[in-house]
C-alpha cells in the first residue's frame, strides 16, 4: 500500500468507508447477452451480427452470474435505445438449479422475453440490467440491426430455394462434364443451373466457425443470422433442454404470418434433417429426431406446411414398431408451470409438445388433413388438383442415392457377386427421384392462393462427399439438376416465381485434376497388378492428357455407365485417409442412420473408405483425422432465375440471402442502381 494510499484511508470517516467497501464488492456478471453482437463480447460497435426484417420476431436473453455462491439474481429488464422492451411479467427468470450448463453455477440465473418485434429501421441498442439479492446491480448492452424495406415493384407470390447440400463449384463442374459433355473446350449442353443469369459467391462461415455445418449453412439464408454449428433456428444459450433456445423467426414463419404463404419442404435426406429441419423448426440439437418431426406437424399454424417429402419413416412410427427411432431422449414438451418455456407457448404460438413415444406420426398428419405417399406409386397416384397437403416418407432414414435408385429402375445388381440391388437391400425399391418429388410438390404449391416458399435439396452430394463417393455425389448433383430445370421452367412459366440454387457449403474440397489416360478395360487390369505405380501413375491424366471425358447419358438423363473410358478423375483436398481405385463402388457406404444397418444385408457394405479398394494397394493419405472427408470454409456459387433474381450479385453473405428473398415478397423487386428495367425473360 503507498502513502498515498494510507493517508487517504485514515481521512475517511467510517460511514464512508463502509460505502467504499460496498463499492468494491464483487458485482454479479452477464456473461451472455442475445441477441449475439461484437458490442458485448468485446466493447467494438461493429460488425453487426444480429439483424432482423422489420416486425420479425426474435427473443431476447441474458445469462447472469451471481458475485458468489450466497446470492442470487432477482430481478432483470431488458431495454432497446434506452426504452422498457416489455412488462415485467415478460420478462421469465429461470434459476440454474433447474437445467442449465454445466458450466454454470446453480445459483446463476437466465433472463428472457419471447417474441420480440421491432419495426423501426436501423442500428439498435439492447441492455440487460440485473439486480443481485443484496441490491448490487449490473448492466451490459450490445447492439442489432433491423434492415429496412425498400420501395420495391411487383412483389413475388413464389420462393422456390433449390439447395445442393454440399455442392461447390467442383461438383456443379463435374457434373456438367459427365451431364453435358465438352468438345474442344465447348460445353455441348449446360446444365439447368447454369443458364441462370445471375451468379454470386456465397460466404458460408457460421457464428462460431469459418467451417459450417448444415443446420446454420441452411438457417442463414431463411433467418437472416448466424447459428453455431448443429442449431437451427436459434442463438446459442446456457440451458441444457435443446428446444428452449432463444428462437428467430424464419423466412416461412414471417411469410405465413404477414401474407399466408405457404410451405414446402423436399429433400432426398431422412425429414429430420439438418437441411429440411432448418426451414421450420427451433433447436439447438440438430440430432434430436422425435422432438424435431412433431414440430414438423405441430407448428404448421407457424410455418405454413403443406408439403413434406424425404425419407425418415423411422421418426414417425410409434416406438413398438419395428424400425421406429422415437425417443424420449429427444422429444420435447414445454411445461405449463416452467415460464421460461411457457413463454414460447404463449408469445411464439408453438405448440407444448409431449413426451409421446408412442405417437403415430403418420396417423396424425393424415388427421389433419394431409395425404400420405409412401412410394413412387403412390406419389404418381396423388391428385394435387384441390392443393391436399402432402406427405411423403419413400424409407425409413435417408433415401438412396441418385446411383442406386436409376440402378434399381433398371435392374441392375449391387455388384457382380450381388443377387438383389442396393434399392432392394434397404427394402425401398419403389423410391421416386428428386425431381419427381419437386414437380408432385409444385402441383400441390401452386394451388396456394397466397404463395409458396419451397425448398428442396438434394441432400446426397454431401453426404456421397463425405464418403468421397464419387460417381454417387456427382449422379447426386444430376439428380439435383434435374430438379433445377423444372423449379426454372416453373419459374419461366409464371413469371411470379424468384428461384435460387445455392449450396449450404462446399463439401470434401473437391478437385477436378484430369481424366484417366485409359480405357476402362485397362483400368481394371491395372488394379489387378496393385500399387500407387500401376494405378496412379499410368493412369492419371492432367492438362492436355485429361483430354475431355465423355460419358454417353441413357434416355432417363443419366449416363448409361458412369465406368466409362478415359473416365473424370476426382481427388480431394479436406479427405480422411482412403484406398482409391478410380471405379465405381458397388455399394455405397454403411448408412449409421439407417435402424437396420448392423443387419445382412446392409451389414455386409464397406464401413468406411478406409475398408474399400484393398485390393487396388494405391492408399491416398488424408489431411483430416475420422473416417470421411469434412465440409470446408470455401466460399460456394449461388445464382438466381426470375423477378428479384438481379439482386443476387457478387460476394454475399450467406444471411445477405434472406433479406434479398424477404424484399422480393414482402415488398416487391429492387433492381441494382443502373440496372433501370427488368432483365427480359428467357
Amino acid at each position: 500500500m503507498t502513502l498515498h494510499t494510507r493517508t487517504f484511508l485514515r481521512a475517511l470517516t467510517p460511514p464512508l468507508l463502509a460505502l467504499l467497501s460496498l463499492a468494491v464488492q464483487a458485482a454479479p456478471t452477464v456473461t451472455r447477452l442475445t441477441p449475439p453482437s461484437v458490442l458485448f463480447s468485446s466493447g467494438n460497435p461493429g460488425p453487426v451480427i444480429a439483424r432482423f426484417l422489420p416486425g420479425q420476431r426474435f427473443d431476447l436473453q441474458a445469462t447472469v452470474r451471481p458475485d458468489d455462491a450466497g446470492k442470487t439474481i432477482t430481478a432483470a429488464r431488458f431495454e432497446i435505445d434506452g426504452k422498457p422492451v416489455a412488462t415485467a411479467a415478460a420478462v421469465t427468470l429461470r434459476d440454474c438449479a433447474s437445467g442449465c450448463a454445466k458450466s454454470l453455477p446453480v445459483n446463476a440465473a437466465i433472463a428472457t422475453v419471447r417474441a420480440v418485434e421491432v419495426m423501426k429501421a436501423g442500428l439498435h441498442e439492447v441492455t440487460v440490467t440485473a439486480t443481485q439479492s443484496d441490491g448490487q446491480t449490473v448492466r451490459a448492452r450490445g447492439n442489432f440491426e433491423v434492415v429496412p424495406f425498400q420501395t420495391g415493384g411487383a412483389k413475388v407470390k413464389n420462393i422456390i430455394i433449390l439447395l445442393g447440400d454440399g455442392m461447390g463449384a467442383a461438383q456443379r463442374t463435374a457434373a456438367r462434364i459427365v451431364r453435358g459433355g465438352y468438345t474442344q473446350g465447348k460445353v455441348i449442353e449446360p446444365l439447368a443451373m447454369d443458364t441462370f443469369p445471375v451468379t454470386a459467391l456465397i460466404k458460408t462461415a457460421s457464428l462460431n466457425s469459418v467451417v459450417t455445418d448444415s443446420s446454420p449453412g441452411m438457417t442463414a439464408y431463411v433467418s437472416g443470422n448466424k447459428n453455431n454449428n448443429n442449431e437451427e433456428g436459434v442463438f446459442p444459450d446456457d440451458t441444457a433442454d435443446p428446444f428452449d433456445n432463444p428462437r428467430i423467426e424464419y423466412l416461412s414463419e414471417y411469410l405465413h404470418r404477414t401474407q399466408g404463404k405457404a410451405l414446402g419442404i423436399v429433400t432426398t435426406a431422412d425429414v429430420f434433417d439438418a437441411t429440411p429441419a432448418g426451414n421450420a423448426v427451433h433447436t439447438s440439437n440438430r440430432g434430436a429426431g422425435t422432438g424435431i418431426v412433431d414440430q414438423f406437424l405441430d407448428d404448421r399454424s407457424l410455418t405454413g406446411l403443406k408439403v413434406l417429402m424425404g425419407g425418415g419413416r423411422k421418426w414417425f412410427l410409434p416406438a413398438s414398431e419395428a424400425g421406429s427411432a422415437r425417443s424420449d431422449r429427444n422429444d420435447y414438451a414445454f411445461s405449463a408451470t416452467d415460464p421460461h418455456t411457457a413463454e414460447i407457448v404463449k408469445r411464439w404460438g408453438a405448440a407444448p409438445g409431449a413426451i409421446d413415444t408412442g405417437r403415430d406420426l403418420i396417423a396424425d398428419f393424415q388427421k389433419a388433413g394431409f395425404r400420405y405417399a409412401p412410394t413412387k406409386a403412390a406419389l404418381d397416384a396423388v391428385d394435387a388438383r384441390n392443393g391436399q397437403p402432402l406427405l411423403g416418407l419413400f424409407s425409413l432414414s435417408n433415401m438412396n442415392v441418385a446411383l442406386d435408385k436409376i440402378d434399381g429402375r433398371r435392374g441392375k445388381a449391387a455388384g457382380a457377386s450381388a443377387s438383389a440391388s442396393v434399392v432392394d437391400d434397404y427394402g425401398f425399391p419403389d423410391q421416386p427421384m428428386l425431381d419427381e418429388m419437386a414437380a408432385k410438390a409444385l402441383a400441390v404449391l401452386e394451388r396456394q392462393p397466397k404463395g409458396f416458399v419451397l425448398m428442396i435439396e438434394g441432400a446426397s452430394i454431401d453426404k456421397q462427399a463425405h464418403a468421397m463417393d464419387t460417381e454417387r455425389w456427382m449422379l447426386d448433383t444430376i439428380e439435383f439438376d434435374r430438379a433445377v430445370k423444372l423449379a426454372r421452367d416453373f419459374a419461366d412459366k409464371r413469371g411470379d416465381t424468384l428461384v435460387i440454387v445455392t449450396a449450404d457449403h462446399e463439401c470434401a474440397g473437391a478437385a477436378l485434376i484430369g481424366g484417366s489416360r485409359l480405357t476402362d478395360l485397362k483400368l481394371q487390369e491395372q488394379l489387378a497388378k496393385g500399387g500407387k505405380e500401376n494405378v496412379r501413375d499410368p493412369v492419371v491424366g492432367a492438362y492436355e492428357s485429361a483430354g475431355f471425358p465423355r460419358y454417353r447419358i441413357a434416355a432417363d438423363g443419366y449416363p448409361e455407365t458412369t465406368d466409362t473410358d478415359y473416365r473424370l478423375l476426382v481427388g480431394y483436398g479436406a479427405n480422411a485417409d482412403r484406398y482409391e481405385a478410380w471405379r465405381t463402388q458397388p455399394k455405397p457406404l454403411q448408412d449409421g442412420q439407417q435402424p437396420f444397418v448392423k443387419k445382412e444385408p446392409l451389414s455386409t457394405y464397406p464401413a468406411t473408405p478406409f475398408a474399400r479398394n484393398l485390393a487396388a494397394n494405391f492408399l491416398v493419405t488424408g489431411q483430416v483425422p475420422g473416417d470421411s472427408a469434412v465440409h470446408t470454409a470455401t466460399d460456394i456459387p449461388l445464382s438466381a432465375f426470375g423477378p428479384g433474381a438481379w439482386s443476387f450479385g457478387g460476394v454475399m453473405d450467406n444471411t445477405d440471402v434472406f433479406f434479398r428473398l424477404a424484399q422480393a415478397a414482402a415488398h416487391g423487386v429492387v433492381y441494382p442502381a443502373g440496372l433501370r428495367a427488368a432483365p427480359a425473360r428467357r
